[in-house]
């Protein structure tokens, strides 16, 4: 049955590392698939991590998310479908990191992937793309391609570093690019709730930015089985379906589509 419209195109986005930005991407579109919904990931991140969390080859791969920021291949050649039941994926590896370059010559060079994933989004009820972590061009044209942002926050005592530099971009990008694009909403990960500073954490991030930002009710713990999934090419719903990092993911997950934006 053909899809009338997309429910959203999500960036996945912190300009801080190491926040579980990859590890969300990957288990909050396996959780989303999981219940019904047909889901594209783009790994947008030269690192390609998210290609290789879902079992893929970056070094057998021609046709990647470069190529179709290039408009050297198709869109739809690009996708490998059904990586795991309802999600398909467009893989990236260490070329990309060459398109902040490439992108230069480009006319209109900030809505080329808005452009590329025109072609096929009615495809999809999710789109979910997996952005390094800084402001690149790559970043920007993931914010003008998006509708919402959704911001991983690590439970850690930085967690709000970077934070408003990564709204401000956002606020920017809004204003000179895309007027459509939201904050989707702020996710907790890599909760440890044997420590106090955690729960600092949370209640600091709440009380500081609950009024302006929506807060995922939904926490995801800090969890040895969900590090160890990406190894082994799976979402952790695949990997350890019963596990605490499964059950936090399928949460989000059905947050995510009762979110109203």
């Amino acid at each position: 049955m053909e899809r009338k419209h997309i429910m959203r195109v999500i960036a996945v986005a912190n300009q801080k590392g190491g926040v579980g930005k990859t590890t969300t991407t990957i288990n909050l579109s396996a959780a989303l698939a999981e219940k019904g919904k047909k889901v594209l990931v783009v790994d947008i991140d030269p690192q390609g991590n998210t290609t290789n969390g879902y079992g893929v080859d970056k070094s057998k791969i021609n046709n990647t998310i470069y190529e179709v920021l290039l408009d050297a291949c198709p869109i739809n050649t690009a996708v490998i479908h059904e990586i795991i039941p309802n999600v398909d994926i467009i893989p990236s590896n260490v070329n990309l990191a060459g398109a902040e370059i490439d992108l230069i010559r480009i006319d209109d060079k900030f809505h080329v992937l808005a452009k590329a994933l025109d072609y096929i989004k009615n495809d999809y009820d999710f789109i979910l793309l997996d952005c390094p972590p800084s402001l690149s061009m790559i970043t920007v044209n993931a914010f003008t391609a998006a509708n919402t942002v959704l911001v991983p926050i690590q439970c850690e005592y930085y967690a709000l570093e970077g934070l408003s530099q990564l709204i401000n971009s956002i606020n920017l990008t809004r204003k000179e690019l895309n007027p459509k694009l939201n904050i989707d909403g702020i996710v907790f990960t890599m909760f440890d709730a044997r420590t106090n500073l955690s729960m600092e954490v949370v209640e600091n991030v709440r009380n500081n930015i609950s009024s302006s930002y929506h807060i995922y009710q939904t926490i995801i713990p800090r969890s040895i089985r969900l590090a160890e999934a990406p190894s082994y090419g799976q979402p952790i719903t695949i990997y350890d379906p019963k596990s605490a990092g499964a059950t936090a993911y399928r949460s989000l997950a059905e947050e995510v589509i009762n979110r109203k934006i």
